[in-house]
């Protein structure tokens, strides 16, 4: 397609990945026109701050912004707000709710993801709050400075990053986690045991292995209280659900393109359709390193897989989508850091002798596949370039006295080097 496509690119969603894509296709030089359709009526922002530090006094909407207005303009990307209700793969066109429409010569679908629901009674209640868009954020920060006593529902990272952050405001805080331990399909039990050390040092209530039965309210449509499975019933006048979330693939199946936990792309990033791609948190993907088929909610994924479709659009990358999947989660003042994906493994090692940071190294048979890292940045890094590279590293590399990911990452960049020569 080479340098100077000139053909009509239409994103659907302007998050992460949304966003990063027509700032790609510009700086790649691609010359058509570039569409960015928001579902919100806001210029593209980021949501990791969201649970963190928009949560406390003082962080604003401007802070959140990507890009200011003033970029979409200078750059000729069009900014459209609106709801997409139909594609017509056939006339390559895509139809707002307003009943307007825009030809694509190639589609990209990053719809993202909508929270999960609690199917329960007294869901729908005053002061119950998911967490997914700025709005969300600005409504629960506005309940959290009135709040005395709240609830979380699940341990993953939404649900600590939030928890902590209630906690610093000076709230009574309960979570309750249906697994027996926080992140249970995130991280080893090690690091699971140093979060659940972490806050339950803060003040934080954790109730592991128990489910929400129903929340009841005050008589006057606000919640008061939430039920446990296990008879308990917790006071609460606010309540945050964090359980998961569900990839929005509507659109792409009403289109009649291939779904499953998310739209089904190949190593191209590409649907059935040569002219539709789908990134970030609502596409399953064909993931390099193990050869399964995963969808992954992080700005990483979502600005990588974004980076490449620009790149392969524009003729000026790889053709596969490869890069390393990595992740991070501020709580408190700990910083967890995760290079890689470690399902599968069989072994793990663990660098470093202090509780509050230390790496721990997973592998699979004598490969590295994944680097937990809490307050060990150092480590972080390392880990990210060893991975990227498939440099060899065994347990019986990482278990010899004085291991460092960094001193190996060095002598195994200064060997190979030495073979190029």
């Amino acid at each position: 397609m080479g340098a100077a496509h000139t053909g009509s690119v239409v994103i659907v969603g302007a998050g992460q990945g949304g966003y990063q894509t027509a700032a790609s296709l510009r700086e790649l030089g691609h010359r058509g026109s570039v569409t960015l359709v928001s579902a919100e009526d806001a210029l593209p922002y980021e949501r990791p701050p969201l649970s963190k530090a928009y949560l406390k006094a003082g962080a604003s909407t401007e802070s959140l912004w990507l890009r200011p207005a003033t970029y979409y303009v200078r750059h000729a990307i069009d900014l459209i707000t609106g709801e997409v209700t139909d594609i017509d793969r056939a006339a390559r066109t895509v139809r707002l709710a307003d009943g307007s429409s825009y030809a694509y010569d190639h589609l990209v679908l990053a719809t993202g993801a909508r929270p999960r629901t609690l199917d329960v009674p007294g869901a729908g209640l005053r002061g119950v709050h998911a967490l997914r868009t700025a709005p969300d954020a600005a409504a629960l920060r506005a309940a959290l400075a009135g709040a005395r006593r709240a609830v979380v529902v699940g341990a993953g990272f939404i649900g600590l990053e939030v928890a902590a952050a209630a906690r610093e405001s000076g709230c009574a805080v309960t979570v309750v986690e249906a697994g027996e331990r926080p992140l249970a399909r995130a991280v080893t039990a090690r690091t699971a045991a140093h979060l659940t050390r972490l806050h339950r040092a803060a003040g934080t209530e954790l109730l592991f292995g128990r489910g929400v039965a129903a929340l009841t309210g005050d008589g006057r449509g606000r919640v008061a209280a939430v039920e446990l499975t296990d008879g308990r019933s917790l006071p609460a006048d606010l309540v945050v659900v964090g359980v998961g979330v569900t990839p929005r693939t509507e659109l792409a199946a009403a289109a009649g393109l291939a779904v499953d936990d998310g739209v089904t792309v190949d190593a191209r990033l590409l649907t059935g359709d040569p002219h539709v791609f789908a990134i970030g948190d609502c596409a399953a993907f064909p993931e390099a390193r193990s050869g399964r088929r995963v969808r992954l909610e992080s700005v990483q994924n979502a600005v990588a897989q974004a980076q490449a479709v620009a790149e392969r659009l524009t003729g000026a990358g790889p053709r596969a989508y490869d890069a390393l999947p990595w992740f991070w989660s501020d709580q408190f003042t700990t910083a967890l850091q995760i290079a890689g994906l470690a399902r599968g493994h069989d072994r793990e090692v663990v660098l470093g002798d202090g509780p509050d940071a230390f790496s721990v190294l997973l592998f699979q048979g004598p490969h590295l596949r994944a680097v937990e890292s809490v307050n060990r940045p150092t480590d972080h890094l390392a880990a990210r370039r060893l991975l990227t590279a498939d440099a060899p590293l065994t347990p019986e590399d990482a278990t010899r006295p004085g291991f460092a990911l960094r001193d190996h990452l060095v002598a195994w960049r200064t060997f190979a080097s030495g073979r190029l020569q």
